[in-house]
């Protein structure tokens, strides 16, 4: 019997599951929306019922006696209370929503050290100080954490990578001084492992709901967007993966952290290597505004990527850049605006490579090593035309992502913790 681990992944709109044999092929999956359990995607029971209405799915098409270990990733910086039960105690503040309490920013603005990534009115630490005086708390937790805490009725550990920007300092891994220093009470902190260590077996009543082995190891997770990079099979230094969405995003493994708060840049942990990348505004986004997708793929068959037109584009929606330039008034450039639809969109694909491009650079300069492969992955690694242009302006080579599914990159974490432990 082949033994498997587990990834769910806790996205946005849904969860997914995969299961992983030892030798990383995909042996089943599974999505489920999170609308099927409710209208509210904030509420901790959906997002519970649909984390296990996806695990339940996969576990029907596999060997659930052959599963060895779970691993959650969740979105990176939602964050909820709760009691000592475990039990949520308000409804989760989620990544993307703000703390607009001036005295919390200001506080953690004084304390925290410049390059943390608990700045800013989304991090993690500016939610964990606006719940910590709910009555009856007894910790603060990620969302991972707590969907992890479920399985294991552990609620008291999370993942260096979720920790981060909480204001863990993952270069000495331990919670610093400065975060009591900016009022937070530390006791409501949980204890931090690293991402694929073992932190318990499944409870009685989780083994009995999923009809699993009493002794499957829950292990520590991930945020979404580290789990997506491990997902593509990016494993040694130098390896970059592009992300080719709404924006367009960079990550490289590096064998030191990169920090530069100027471009929104910090390193996630990854055992002995550092994560490093950073996100422009450029991307599909700005194509889209211009093509639908169906012309897109029509004009791309016209486009010949062995010629450049010549154009010095940046395409942007809207003024202002992020990285791998800080400038909020930077302007977009998408003129002059050839004749010919096929060559407007050829430049526009030139335009975002050379950004990607300035990308690896920038990332060199502030001390990354230097870009030696690349994955795809996202909707426009899919066109061959806007492929070929990149693979000539980053001049390395481009390999293929094993998956682009943040599930398959924590069940690589289930897979470390399994083999740690002895279950493989």
């Amino acid at each position: 019997m082949m033994p498997l681990a587990i990834g769910i992944d806790i996205g946005t709109s849904g969860a997914r599951a995969v299961a992983m044999r030892p030798d990383f092929s995909i042996a089943g999956h599974s999505a489920v929306p999170l609308d099927r359990f409710g209208p509210n995607p904030r509420d901790p029971a959906v997002w519970w019922s649909t984390a296990g209405a996806a695990l339940t799915e996969l576990l029907s098409g596999i060997d659930r006696a052959a599963v060895r270990a779970i691993a959650v990733d969740g979105t990176s910086g939602t964050l909820l209370p709760i009691d000592g039960a475990g039990r949520p105690l308000a409804e989760p503040l989620m990544y993307n929503d703000k703390v607009t309490d001036d005295d919390i920013l200001a506080k953690i603005a004084r304390a925290a050290p410049a390059a943390s990534a608990a700045h800013g009115a989304t991090s993690g630490l500016a939610k964990a100080l606006r719940f910590q005086f709910l009555p009856g708390v007894v910790a603060v937790l990620h969302q991972a954490d707590w969907i992890a805490g479920n399985l294991s009725g552990r609620f008291d550990v999370s993942d260096e990578n979720n920790a981060l920007k909480t204001g863990y300092d993952v270069e000495v891994r331990r919670w610093p001084d400065w975060i009591a220093a900016a009022g937070m009470r530390m006791e409501l902190l949980p204890r931090v492992v690293e991402p694929g260590d073992v932190i318990g077996a499944l409870t009685a009543a989780a083994a009995d709901l999923f009809g699993l082995p009493r002794d499957v190891a829950v292990v520590a997770g991930t945020t979404d967007g580290c789990a997506s990079f491990l997902a593509t099979g990016a494993a040694t230094i130098g390896d970059g993966v592009t992300a080719l969405g709404s924006s367009l995003t960079i990550k490289i493994l590096s064998d030191r952290p990169i920090s530069a708060p100027r471009f929104g840049i910090y390193s996630h942990r990854l055992g002995n290597a550092w994560l490093a990348g950073g996100a422009s505004n450029s991307g599909g986004k700005v194509l889209a505004q211009h093509f639908p997708l169906a012309r897109i793929i029509e004009l791309s068959a016209a486009i010949d990527p062995t010629t450049t037109t010549g154009l010095d584009y940046y395409p942007l929606s809207t003024a202002g850049e992020r990285f791998p330039i800080a400038d909020p008034a930077l302007p977009p450039r998408l003129v002059p605006r050839p004749t010919d639809d096929a060559d407007y969109l050829q430049a526009m694909f030139e335009g975002i490579a050379a950004i990607e491009a300035l990308g690896y650079d920038r990332l060199a300069e502030l001390g990354a090593p230097a870009l030696t492969s690349v994955r795809s992955v996202g909707g426009g690694a899919a066109n061959p035309a806007w492929t070929a242009i990149r693979q000539r302006k980053l001049g390395v080579d481009f390999l293929p992502a094993l998956s682009d599914e943040a599930a398959a990159g924590t069940a690589r974490l289930a897979l470390k913790g399994a083999s740690q432990a002895g279950l493989l």
